[in-house]
């Protein structure tokens, strides 16, 4: 089973999500974006280092999340959600065809990979996270 980290990025009552960009595993899904956890490192210097990579930006990763488990045609994951904080840089997309910040209600609609949705709906129960 592969573990891979997703970044949940609260501000002003908004969280951070990104669409896969065409080329790209997923392409068109919304996701909390993240990645594959190398080999000696932690899920929290994972997250560090792929939203560094994946959007040029720096955040601190605070407390666990939740995990999801999904089972896809080409393995299955575990991917492991922490809340992070926003500390500096502007988002530069480079897997990603596009990101926003969107409140609680408006996550309804968007079309996210498999393996976020029970994240999106861990997210929607419980709405005292929005005022972080």
């Amino acid at each position: 089973m592969k573990e891979v980290t997703a970044a949940i990025i609260l501000k002003d009552n908004k969280v951070l999500i990104a669409q896969r960009a065409p080329g790209e595993n997923l392409a068109g899904k919304w996701e909390f974006p993240g990645g594959k956890i190398e080999a000696g490192e932690t899920p929290q210097e994972c997250l560090k280092r792929e939203i560094q990579e994946e959007l040029e930006i720096d955040i601190e990763v605070l407390d666990y999340f939740a995990q999801s488990i999904y089972d896809y045609s080409n393995g299955t994951i575990k991917l492991l959600a922490f809340f992070c904080r926003w500390l500096s840089g502007d988002v530069t997309l480079k897997v990603h065809s596009r990101f926003a910040w969107v409140s609680c209600p408006e996550l309804e609609p968007y079309d996210f990979a498999p393996a976020d949705i029970s994240l999106v709906q861990k997210l929607k129960s419980e709405t005292k996270l929005w005022q972080l």
